[in-house]
């Protein structure tokens, strides 16, 4: 026989029990309610309200508790309007019970077209029959068509006194500019991990549960500012423990990874431990965390390390805990650029991971490719050797035994995750003693791998290699060196140079060659004429102050002229600039750098591998040459 006390009394979720009745219940909206509460008392509400924020922050609660406010007649029955409503009267009971005859709500995505809006144009017109004010609660209101927001346009800037209009959307964007304009807008705030776990520490105790503040820290993390999302994983964590929440319980119900494994899976990340990242990520996903939650808490660590070492934990305290200590000695050890680097591998993984058909894999090689680049040196490395050596190129191939993350073998022996005391970490002195030590073996042996190679032009393949083997590995046939190659030969320049006599050059205001008077313009304000020149110049003579041209049409009178001119005010003396039909130039700077460039790609073509390749893939295209 099932008990009827039960029936009487069904049970309500917790998002649904602590709903706020009282603005005073409202958590983390003070700016609102102090203003609605100025409004109300000095007798200046806006006839129209647009309540916009995340799911969950309160808007719909908020919107009855302004109908209260509107129609609270008081436990006596001779009360005005309050920001405080008494939540007893038989209006406050109504509304909060939804059976109120003049606060109409209606959800506007199951009621989108003009027709409901038709609705409340015409009810509009009548008085309230036993409220103060007729109030229309309209929710997700973004979700009605143009013709319904056009329908209301005129009722909603020039309503009857008696009636209040109170909107509610999560996507502010989608609604017309011109409904904003006639509303008084409230954004409400996300609320902060902190507010909500304090708050759900109150609901635990009126619930009689005991909860660890860790689990709760954890539900607060996972609501994401909202508070109705928060209760729900609050009750379902409640029927999942067994009188006590427990932050493993939490976190097995949440999928989530174990702080402590991230720690660990970081550091095993930096020390190039490949092994050991692929063990932590299949013992979670064993254990039901996914993949992208893995990747996932790796980048609120890296989040967290960078805003400690900026000076700004996530939480401000006077006694920092074990875990706030631990992201500041890391910090220490890692620089801003390691940091950034760290960020957008991961953050590229994770959305790979996401995406992706096979997750596990997916995290695997991404945290691989972590490893894998942060055996390159920097940007900063590389050109700081490559000024130091002259313009001889650095061989950029990782050592086989190195796998770190631009720091020392020692960095993170001693801060193991849960283990802070034991580290010894070195200050950084002015003299930078600790950047040297930061750099890896292959880093150090860096400018003795510059000073040793002797080739003036850097070639990834080696000429003693007597395997006669590409690096493609298609064979070469002959006894032709790599070197000998056309493509590895010495360019000659792309531009024509034609030297002016001896006698000119001695003239300091004379540009040397054809080359160095566009440059000449160029830097001289004369760009115009400078792309002119390099684009359709082809040179007969040079001669200063004397220079023949080819003619050509793409070349204007007007730019002619210009030229004598501007060449006259650059030298101080007047030149004698002919384009002549009758005879052929030079290839211009830009003909003669295309053609160097369609020479050097057919002798590409032509080379062995390049032939194998086609041979073997018959249907492959030529589509991009490097231009170096």
């Amino acid at each position: 026989m099932v008990d009827s006390s039960s029936l009487a009394t069904p049970y309500r979720v917790l998002a649904r029990k602590y709903r706020p009745q009282k603005f005073s219940d409202l958590i983390g909206q003070d700016a609102m309610v102090r203003t609605l509460g100025n409004a109300i008392a000095r007798d200046r509400l806006a006839h129209a309200f647009l309540l916009t924020g995340v799911r969950g922050v309160g808007k719909t609660s908020t919107a009855r508790l302004i109908a209260k406010a509107l129609n609270c007649v008081g436990k006596d029955g001779h009360g005005g309007m309050t920001i405080d409503p008494c939540g007893e009267c038989e209006a406050c009971r109504a509304i909060a019970e939804g059976r109120h005859i003049d606060v109409v709500e209606m959800d506007a995505a199951s009621h989108t077209g003009v027709d409901d809006i038709r609705d409340i144009v015409e009810s509009v017109r009548y008085a309230s029959v036993s409220a103060r004010f007729k109030v229309y609660i309209i929710d997700e209101v973004h979700m009605l068509s143009k013709s319904a927001f056009n329908a209301l346009l005129k009722t909603l800037e020039e309503p009857p006194a008696h009636v209040k209009f109170l909107f509610a959307t999560t996507e502010i964007n989608k609604v017309p500019i011109t409904v904003l304009s006639r509303c008084q807008r409230f954004d409400l705030r996300r609320i902060s991990t902190a507010t909500l776990t304090d708050y759900f520490s109150k609901v635990v105790q009126l619930e009689q549960v005991e909860a660890e503040e860790e689990a709760l820290a954890m539900i607060a993390k996972a609501a994401e500012g909202s508070v109705r999302d928060g209760l729900s994983i609050l009750d379902q964590a409640i029927a999942h423990s067994s009188g006590s929440i427990l932050a493993a319980d939490v976190r097995e119900m949440l999928g989530l990874s174990d702080r402590g494994v991230i720690k660990s899976l970081l550091v095993d990340l930096l020390e190039g431990k490949g092994d050991h990242v692929l063990d932590h990520v299949k013992a979670q996903y064993d254990l039901g965390v996914e993949p992208e939650a893995l990747l996932h808490g790796l980048l609120q660590l890296i989040h967290a390390i960078t805003r400690s070492k900026m000076g700004r934990p996530d939480n401000l305290t006077l006694h920092p805990t074990e875990e706030e200590i631990w992201l500041a000695e890391l910090g220490k050890k890692l620089s801003f650029p390691v940091l950034h680097r760290l960020w957008q591998l991961l953050l590229k993984g994770h959305s790979e991971v996401q995406n992706a058909v096979l997750p596990l894999e997916a995290a695997e090689m991404a945290l691989l490719r972590v490893i894998h680049a942060s055996q390159l040196p920097d940007p900063a490395t590389i050109i700081a050797q490559l000024k130091k050596q002259g313009s001889v190129s650095p061989n950029l191939s990782p050592s086989p035994e190195d796998n770190r993350l631009a720091l020392p073998t020692s960095s993170f022996q001693d801060i193991k995750a849960g283990d802070v005391k034991k580290n010894t970490f070195k200050p950084v002195n002015s003299s930078g003693s600790q950047e040297k030590e930061a750099l890896p073996k292959n880093r150090n042996d860096f400018s003795k791998s510059l000073q040793s190679t002797e080739k003036k032009d850097f070639s990834p393949f080696d000429d003693d290699n007597n395997s006669r083997v590409a690096a493609s590995g298609y064979p070469v046939e002959g006894n032709q060196k790599f070197s000998e190659l056309p493509e590895n030969q010495p360019r000659p320049s792309a531009i024509p140079i034609a030297p002016a006599s001896e006698a000119k050059l001695k003239n300091p205001h004379f540009p040397p060659d054809f080359k160095s008077l566009t440059e000449m313009l160029f830097d001289n304000g004369h760009a115009l004429l400078g792309h002119s020149l390099e684009d359709y110049g082809r040179l007969i003579e040079y001669n200063p102050p004397r220079l023949l041209l080819e003619n050509h049409s793409r070349i204007s009178g007007e730019t002619r002229q210009e030229l004598s001119l501007a060449l006259k005010n650059l030298t101080g003396q007047a030149w004698q600039v002919e384009f002549l039909q009758d005879r052929k130039g030079q290839p211009s700077f830009r003909e003669a750098e295309i053609a160097q460039k369609e020479a050097r790609q057919k002798a590409i073509l032509n080379t062995p591998i390049v032939q194998a390749v086609l041979k073997t893939f018959p249907d492959a295209e030529w589509v991009q040459s490097s231009d170096e």
